[in-house]
């Protein structure tokens, strides 16, 4: 066992074995004087501790100081009625306090049971239940705010981890406190009790074993059942002292003598009214002029004092403050910080700060963990730290959405109003500001609050502002989160499932494909809006096919044929046909044949007038899709998907083209169109 385990199983058991072994009275007197010693390291320890966690044994350490004090209580008790003598010390505090008066003796024994029980006792387990209460109360909001900060990159997930075991500490700290001061409230009534006790038997054992008169017997009993007492309520109301200072006590990482005597004395103007009210009273009224003289002078000095240092003390600050100005013109430019990118970056003006703001009631942060949670979930991929940064350069309703430094999108609310978009088939109108849905482009009207639920009775489609940025955020970093896919990233994501899959990593990494290699087929299928959360089956099939291969373009297509279920499942009605467009044979094998292979990859090279041919016919098919409410989707054959996806990709960019071979066996398909050229 270490020593301090050692200590400890000493210390509590000795409590137990004074119970019920009597010790003799030097030995009582040895214990009662180290038990006065403990409470004084208690009562300091808690005075100059830093902040309330760094006691956070205090609650395990009151019920064994309780039960150890309560103990000498019962030794003491033996002593005196089996003895009459207790020891050295008990004797001495019994006459002393009193200075040899019995009833002063009682009167001040009784008036520090009355202050311990009915001021430090009461007040300590109020301010524990309360703190307890509040703790508790206000752990959901500590945690948002945390994953707010961690959200915006304010601190690290290291930092992040320590605020919230130290939050966990607290509430369990100041929930065990609660419990805890009960323990000081019952030991002050078990000593007053047992003080009763003592009086009475003392009285009976006098009078009985000893033969004394009553007068006699009480004047030696009670002067040493006070010392009793008193020896062990001091102790006791030193332990209650410390409670109170340890759940009063603000969680500063500071000394607490500092913050104290800095707060009490601070400003002159209060001393100095201080002082200038003790010289009027030494002299307005029948007080004595030296003690009132005295002290009024000391806080008028004192007052003149402080304001001379606060005064030098702000001649400094601003020397200081135009020193450091100097410096930074004359020194060079530390230029690194500027070359940090940020992946994603939200800028809004300051209308928009109140729904960013946790305080006023803003959400916005939160919406903006739940977007990267969802992308994660959605496709596979971990979206990077989102940075929001109010702007005072934009309008105040004003938002922009940037993508490693360059804006890529913007849109613009109504802070007090709400988007209502018709959905296709509500026919009556509704007043309001005409506007444009940000993130699809849908027409949409602003309407105030008093509109919202007729809106939503009509059929409209209602959305608050924090929702539209949200959606619009959403999708922006969809349509660009290709391009927010690292080669770092891609190793988190091999390391990832290596645990579980390691003879498929070391198969296919370094030995088929390198990180680079892996980084564009993810890439290639995250453009196109696929799903990349199931790794192993993308990574089983690359190695299948590496060996064959290295064209990353081609490795994708594999990749989707693999992914065919997740593809079918995400564009195709499960209930029904799914409408869609196919691709004319004559036109897959013109692009066949005009297909050049390079170093740097393949390319195209059709005639710009065949080209414009095939789009012209792509947008008339695809106008039949969009009549019918459907989602524009062209399904060609296997080889030449990705050259028309790349042919048609800056023209349409909501087109999906689909293989066959990635269409699972129980979809069902209807063409409305074929894409073709005439012969001419």
């Amino acid at each position: 066992m270490k020593k301090n385990d050692t200590f400890l199983a000493a210390y509590l058991l000795a409590a137990i074995i004074f119970f019920i072994i009597p010790i003799k009275s030097w030995m009582l007197d040895f214990l009662i004087l180290f038990n006065l010693s403990v409470a004084l390291f208690i009562v300091f320890n808690c005075l100059f501790a830093k902040e309330t966690l760094d006691m956070s044994g205090f609650p395990t350490l009151l019920l064994f100081t309780t039960i150890f004090r309560i103990s000498l209580n019962v030794s003491s008790t033996r002593l005196i009625l089996s003895t009459g003598n207790p020891g050295k010390v008990v004797e001495v505090f019994g006459s002393f306090v009193g200075g040899g008066n019995l009833v002063i003796g009682a009167i001040i024994f009784i008036v520090l049971i009355i202050v311990q029980m009915m001021v430090v006792n009461k007040g300590s387990e109020r301010v524990s239940e309360v703190t307890a209460r509040f703790t508790l109360d206000a752990m959901p909001g500590k945690q948002m705010a945390i994953d707010a900060d961690l959200n915006t990159g304010a601190i690290t997930d290291a930092e992040a981890r320590a605020r919230r075991d130290k939050i966990q500490e607290e509430s369990a700290f100041f929930g065990a406190m609660d419990g805890a001061t009960k323990y000081v409230k019952g030991d002050a009534t078990a000593g007053l009790i047992i003080t009763l006790i003592n009086i009475v038997g003392g009285l009976i054992m006098g009078m009985t074993n000893e033969g004394l008169a009553l007068g006699d017997a009480l004047s030696k009993y009670t002067i040493l059942t006070i010392g009793d007492g008193l020896v062990s309520q001091i102790p006791s109301m030193l332990i209650s002292l410390s409670t109170g200072i340890l759940v009063t006590k603000a969680s500063k990482e500071e000394n607490i003598g500092d913050i104290l005597i800095g707060q009490l004395f601070s400003i002159p103007k209060v001393l100095l009214i201080a002082g200038v009210v003790m010289i009027g009273l030494g002299v307005l009224t029948p007080l004595n002029f030296l003690p009132c003289a005295m002290f009024g002078g000391l806080w008028i000095a004192m007052s003149f004092a402080i304001k001379g240092k606060a005064d030098a003390e702000e001649i400094r600050e601003e020397v200081s403050e135009e020193e450091q100005q100097a410096d930074e013109v004359r020194r060079h430019e530390n230029v690194n910080s500027l070359l940090q990118v940020d992946p994603i970056e939200l800028e809004f003006g300051y209308g928009i700060i109140p729904l960013a703001d946790v305080n006023q009631g803003g959400d916005l942060l939160d919406r903006v963990v739940m977007i990267r949670r969802q992308i994660a979930l959605e496709l596979g991929a971990v979206v990077p730290i989102i940075r929001l940064r109010d702007n005072i350069q934009l309008n105040p309703n004003q938002y922009i959405i940037k993508i490693k430094g360059i804006q890529v999108s913007e849109g613009e609310i109504l802070f007090d109003h709400y988007m209502a978009m018709n959905p296709g088939y509500v026919e009556e109108e509704i007043t309001g500001i005409p506007t444009l849905e940000p993130a699809f482009h849908l027409e949409a009207m602003w309407i105030t609050e008093s509109q919202r639920e007729r809106a939503e009775s009509l059929g409209y489609t209602v959305v608050d502002p924090p929702s539209i940025i949200a959606t619009h955020l959403t999708e922006v970093i969809k349509q660009h989160l290709d391009e927010m896919l690292t080669r770092q990233d891609v190793q988190n994501l091999i390391d990832n499932i290596k645990e579980n899959n390691k003879t498929l990593v070391d198969e296919l990494v370094p030995k088929l494909l390198g990180v680079g290699d892996i980084q564009k087929v993810l890439q290639n299928l995250l453009k196109e809006g696929i799903s990349i959360r199931d790794l192993v089956t993308i990574f089983e099939t690359l190695a299948d096919y590496a060996a064959t291969t290295r064209d990353t373009d081609i490795l994708t297509e594999y990749v989707r044929q693999s992914l065919k279920r997740a593809i079918s499942s995400k564009y195709f009605s499960e209930d029904g046909s799914t409408m869609v467009v196919t691709l004319d044979p004559k036109i897959e094998q013109m692009i066949m044949n005009s297909i050049k292979q390079t170093e740097q990859g393949a390319y195209i090279a059709l005639d710009p007038a065949i080209v414009k041919q095939i789009l012209v016919s792509t947008e008339a098919e695809l106008k039949k899709l969009e009549d019918k409410g459907q989602a524009p989707i062209v399904i060609t054959s296997s080889i030449v998907r990705m050259y028309f996806k790349k042919l048609t990709g800056d023209y349409f960019k909501d087109l999906t083209v689909i293989s066959y071979n990635e269409i699972d066996s129980s979809v069902e398909l209807k063409s409305v169109g074929v894409i073709t050229i005439n012969d001419n």
